[in-house]
């Protein structure tokens, strides 16, 4: 149901997003703290309504799949809009490309899978991908505005490196779990999956 608590906490961080990107035009340093902060609530709420709805027993089809879309509609909206504010430029707009052409080709694979009945666990170097991730947007998102004594530019650029580097092996170990459905006989979509757990993180 749409109105349980966790449905709404995901659908929180979709709203966030209209108001992270105005935060771009707030004047610094201001905006740049208040954007860092709104992201930061909207990445708690990833881990509270999964949480929720286990614990209440309230896990649904909607929820499982508004979370990851959500999700990955956050991230882009921040690396297009710190990419369009050069607060990633250079070199460092690469990452930012890998990371997000990661997560199109992760859906696109999973909504294949979907429609055979086979799902992709998250594996434990995928949830340390997404955290270093949702850190390194946080600290870019500051830039400038941080303490001067403090490099948070070059912090953030080196985490969104890192964070490019681990999407890239998780991004191969999913596509190659994928190939066998992708390469192989097609699979009876009305039989039962082969196993795994159904996740909806990355």
């Amino acid at each position: 149901m749409l109105t349980t608590l966790p449905n709404i906490l995901t659908l929180s961080r979709i709203v966030a997003i209209p108001l992270l990107i105005a935060l771009f035009w707030w004047p610094s340093p201001t905006g740049n703290w208040l954007a860092m902060a709104v992201f930061a609530i909207a990445g708690l709420t990833d881990l509270l309504d999964g949480w929720l709805a286990r614990r209440w027993q309230q896990v649904s089809a909607l929820g499982r799949f508004l979370d990851p879309i959500a999700d990955k509609l956050l991230v882009a909206a921040a690396l297009l809009m710190l990419v369009a504010s050069g607060r990633i430029d250079g070199f460092t707009v690469l990452p930012a490309v890998v990371i997000l052409c990661r997560e199109i080709m992760v859906s696109g694979l999973r909504e294949f899978l979907a429609e055979l009945r086979v799902s992709l666990p998250v594996s434990k170097l995928a949830k340390w991908k997404t955290t270093v991730q949702m850190i390194a947007i946080g600290v870019l998102l500051v830039g400038d505005a941080g303490p001067a004594a403090i490099p948070v530019k070059l912090i953030g650029e080196i985490g969104l490196w890192l964070a490019a580097a681990l999407t890239i092996v998780t991004g191969y170990d999913y596509l190659r779990a994928g190939m066998i459905y992708l390469t192989g006989p097609t699979p009876n979509p009305a039989a039962p999956p082969p196993g795994g757990k159904v996740s909806s993180g990355d």
